[in-house]
């Protein structure tokens, strides 16, 4: 039993009817009177391998969410006013003789005098910057185009719907009233509608939003707060009239009391702005968000008030929280959408095949935990690598103390470039260079190897890989022309021929 529809609903229901739907019975409970949350318009690669397990036909997709493709995120004035940065999603250059590349860029910026960006060797950030898209592979040396997808999280959810209903997912509308537990065990055995039904199951599935209606409410699990290092709480968001041409990326802006997105789709633009209300007024981030929108806005600004953290158990009993119910992250980097599939593919894998087993319920949870907390530290270093000390916030944050196991990474990166992540981590080396570098930590010395190697031959090698990124995304389709052909959304149809 689904508690809750929206993404992490619909994508749970989606991804067990793929795989059981023909040995259980899946159902889900959704009231539209309560509604959905329907952020986190933006992901990351991840998703791709969750689209081809579910067999999406990419096209069919991209056409019925009004997506746009992303290869990765703009960071604006984040390490100082004026100064902007691209943390893509592949990979910068191309490692020589078992060195990382970024060994090999720290030596020639130095020489060169700091004149040019890690991630101009990357072909994600060229392609961007040049508004360009297109499927493309890698040939040899030559590296193919890494991307994810911006797309409209209520169509998202009513694609997935469809999906499950034509696979056999039952749906309950109806709103819950009561929780019924075995007296004994403590596990849930129904919930009651505010009609009178009782849906009984054995396996559930919360996905009942920020209140955590079983994982919460009725298992009062408890929440594990990290205010002290991600103090924001509060977000205004906000669709726009969308002017320009689609570009293939996200924008985060940092702002006097956080920040702000902007998420390019088909039809609209998504703004929202992030901020602690210690530092800001709900109505002052309104303004502020409302006056830094492309065009006139689609509908009145709504606010969301949340805690950054996570539940101290994700899985309890028989309930698997998913989704806003198992904790949040501030969508800085986009990993709302990401959150739910790992948990949807880790619970798969650990299904119960007879009964709860404690054993896997801990190892669940220590999986997913790990998971929010390396996120957690990726999250924390966007602000604390900031040079910016220009408001209370930005002051704030500069004090503040960071986690050991980010102090550690970051101290390690400074004093030796060396820079170690586990299997596991959802951000890899790549992610964090990006950042680092984007936001002015810079090692003190690169590999003594690398730095033998004669300034000409080290000139060449980087100029011939920059001349080749250059050729390979030239090469690529403007991003909105390749929309409008793969996949273009009814709504831009009619934007094309409203046009002419």
């Amino acid at each position: 039993m689904i508690v809750g529809g929206g993404s992490a609903g619909w994508m749970a229901a989606a991804a067990l009817a793929k795989t059981l739907g023909d040995t259980l019975e899946i159902d889900l409970i959704e009231s539209e009177e309560i509604g959905i949350v329907g952020v986190g318009e933006a992901t990351i690669p991840p998703i791709l391998k969750y689209n081809d397990f579910l067999g999406i036909d990419e096209a069919t997709f991209v056409r019925e969410t009004n997506a746009t493709y992303k290869l990765g995120i703009e960071f604006v004035d984040w390490r100082a006013k004026g100064h902007s940065y691209f943390h893509p999603f592949g990979h910068s250059g191309r490692d020589i003789e078992s060195f990382p590349f970024h060994h090999y860029w720290l030596a020639d910026w130095r020489r060169r005098g700091g004149d040019y960006d890690y991630t101009q060797f990357n072909l994600e950030t060229v392609a961007a910057y040049k508004g360009r898209f297109g499927h493309l592979s890698a040939e040899g040396d030559r590296p193919g185009l890494n991307y994810a997808f911006q797309f409209d999280a209520v169509l998202y959810a009513k694609f997935l719907r469809n999906y499950s209903a034509e696979r056999g997912v039952i749906r309950h509308e109806g709103r819950i009233v009561s929780v019924e537990q075995h007296p004994e065990s403590g596990f849930v055995k129904a919930v009651v509608t505010a009609d009178g039904r009782r849906l009984e199951g054995d396996l559930f599935i919360d996905c009942s939003g920020f209140r955590g209606l079983l994982i919460e409410g009725t298992l009062n699990c408890g929440y594990e707060d990290w205010s002290r290092w991600l103090p924001m709480n509060s977000a205004v968001a906000v669709p726009c009239e969308r002017v320009a041409d689609i570009t293939p990326y996200t924008r985060a802006t940092a702002r006097e009391a956080g920040w702000t997105w902007r998420i390019p789709l088909q039809h609209r633009t998504g703004n929202g702005y992030v901020f602690s209300d210690q530092f800001l007024s709900v109505e002052d981030a309104k303004t502020r968000l409302l006056g830094c929108l492309d065009d006139a806005p689609l509908a009145d600004p709504r606010l969301l008030k949340f805690v950054t953290g996570h539940r101290k158990r994700v899985w309890d009993k028989n309930v698997v929280a998913l989704g806003l119910a198992s904790g949040f992250l501030e969508p800085l980097e986009s990993t709302a959408i990401h959150l739910v599939q790992s948990g949807i593919t880790r619970l798969l894998a650990l299904f119960p095949r007879t009964g709860i087993v404690p054993s896997v319920v801990t190892q669940y949870n220590r999986d997913v935990l790990f998971d929010y907390n390396n996120i957690k530290d990726f999250l924390i270093a966007h602000y604390k690598i900031s040079e910016r000390d220009d408001t209370p916030f930005w002051r704030w944050v500069q004090a503040m103390e960071m986690p050991d196991s980010l102090k550690e990474r970051l101290e390690m990166f400074r004093e030796t470039a060396l820079l170690v992540t586990r299997e596991p981590e959802l951000f890899r080396e790549t992610s964090w260079l990006a950042v680092m570098m984007g936001q002015g930590l810079l090692p003190k010395t690169s590999h003594p190897i690398v730095e033998t190697i004669e300034a000409a031959d080290l000139r060449l090698h980087m100029s011939r890989w920059r001349k080749m990124l250059e050729s390979r995304a030239d090469s690529l389709p403007a991003h909105e022309d390749y929309v409008r052909r793969f996949a273009p959304s009814a709504d831009l149809k009619m934007r094309m021929a409203s046009a002419g």
